[in-house]
């Protein structure tokens, strides 16, 4: 007998929102414990929430990215359960009306295209944290993730391997990310998934046991999750192992076993009902438009768009939208300069390692692209040294954005004077007589060490062609 698994997610990805669903509490990641919390995300009595335009706005966008249809009436209800990090012992989220139905997200694996249909995206406020301390033998509450906006994107059961749990997986955070509706930071929980599985005899349409193993978040433990997941279900239909019941699980990637934490919930467990302190939201055309007008081009739109207009060669546009603000930069500096190859060098090479050195990732690059494009056209016209322009890099990252004139105030502007030039290579020259014997000899890199010596003199306002050649006559004088 053959079995095939059935997979279906929910996503949960946090918005890039500055306050959090219902106050205005900060909701950025990394705060001391229970530093962004108010009477309203915490739960005290009394306390009327008030919806985040921002929020409906992202839930909007991520709707259009993927497909969906957009409900122009909205509601959100109170999911109600009590555990330690929920304080008001109900979630408000969305049942009856969520934001978006009906999507599709397609992807390709190994054994081709495939659409993955989505059933819904709602909005809701995520629990808080809880932090255990086994030293002391006792757990803490940290709020600051009360409240912080997320959308839950819920798939079908439409998947059926760990591939392609995978290729769906990053495939949206593609998406979301290009959207700015998320950075998806799998590590800070700004995106985590629920992995709904089952397995049935190949070809039945009737699905089997589902099991849920909640918070992954990563795409290797999901992969490792799905694999051991698979195997037990079959393990106990063929060898009547264990008796599989409707529950959710815990996946611990250390010792590469899931363990069951209660029986699974359904709907009526959690007594649904309308919000009564947060009115529907109304979503007029003036409002859709808005938010339609503002989607971005596809990655892979832009990335054959970038090879096919521009020339930049596959690694290249592949590397570039990785990143919308990469692409954001880049055609603002395109723009300027008209030097694509150029520009591309300079943001996945330069910018890159600049952004390693501050601990920031690529969707945190905000310089301004114009100025960078002013700089590439500086060094293609050899009006400042390659090595110069690092240094005014590293003041564009700060906010510059006049290059020309940090060139000029630092003394980097190329200089046209061969007297100079040659008054330096002549007391190089005489200064270092072995190295002069040693390129004579057929030493190479003693060529390049008085090259070395003369650009630092010249502190590299020089044009390198010009000042190889007048080395060279030097050196045959001598």
């Amino acid at each position: 007998m053959e079995y095939e698994v059935v997979i279906g997610l929910e996503v949960h990805v946090e918005l890039a929102t500055n306050s959090k669903i219902f106050c205005s509490c900060s909701a950025k990641y990394g705060a001391e414990q229970n530093e962004h919390v108010c009477p309203a995300c915490c739960g005290m009595p009394g306390m009327l929430p008030i919806v985040n335009k921002k929020v409906v706005d992202l839930g909007m966008t991520a709707g259009m990215m993927l497909n969906c249809h957009i409900n122009r009436t909205t509601t959100f209800d109170k999911k109600n359960y009590y555990y330690p990090d929920l304080p008001g012992a109900y979630q408000t989220t969305q049942l009856f009306a969520p934001i978006c139905v009906n999507g599709r997200v397609d992807i390709e694996t190994s054994k081709g295209k495939k659409s993955v249909r989505i059933k819904q995206i709602h909005m809701e406020e995520d629990a808080g944290k809880l932090v255990h301390d086994d030293w002391r033998d006792l757990t803490m509450v940290d709020y600051n993730r009360t409240s912080v906006p997320l959308v839950e994107i819920v798939s079908q059961p439409d998947l059926s391997s760990a591939e392609e749990v995978v290729a769906y997986l990053e495939r949206l955070r593609s998406l979301l990310r290009f959207a700015k509706v998320s950075d998806c930071r799998w590590e800070q929980g700004s995106m985590r998934c629920d992995v709904n599985l089952s397995v049935r005899e190949k070809g039945s349409d009737k699905l089997g046991v589902r099991t849920e193993m909640k918070n992954m978040n990563s795409l290797a433990a999901i992969t490792r999750a799905i694999e051991y997941e698979t195997a037990r279900h079959i393990d106990a239909i063929v060898n009547k192992t264990e008796e599989l019941v409707q529950e959710t699980r815990r996946w611990d990637d250390e010792k590469g076993k899931s363990f069951a934490m209660r029986t699974k919930e359904t709907a009526g467990d959690y007594r649904y009902f309308p919000d009564p302190n947060v009115m529907p939201v109304v979503i007029d055309d003036v409002w859709y438009d808005r938010i339609k007008a503002t989607l971005p081009e596809f990655p892979e739109i832009k990335k054959q768009r970038y090879m096919e207009e521009l020339g930049l060669g596959d690694f290249d546009a592949s590397s570039l939208v990785e990143s919308r603000a990469f692409c954001d930069v880049f055609e603002e500096a395109y723009a300027e300069c008209g030097l694509a190859k150029d520009v591309a060098n300079w943001i996945l090479k330069d910018c890159a390692n600049l952004l390693n050195k501050k601990q920031m990732t690529a969707d945190m690059l905000a310089i301004d692209g114009r100025a960078l494009g002013k700089l590439i056209k500086l060094v293609a016209d050899e009006k400042v040294g390659r090595a110069n322009a690092k240094f005014i890099l590293a003041e564009i990252f700060e906010g510059a954005t006049d290059p020309e004139k940090i060139a000029e105030e630092k003394g980097f502007i190329v200089s046209n004077d061969t007297g100079l030039i040659e008054k330096v290579v002549a007391e190089i020259v005489a200064a270092d007589p072995k190295s002069v014997a040693d390129y004579k000899g057929g030493k190479e890199k003693a060529f390049m060490a008085l090259f070395g010596k003369c650009m630092r003199e010249l502190r590299g306002n020089c044009n390198p062609q010009v000042l190889r050649e007048l080395l060279l006559k030097e050196i045959e004088k001598a």
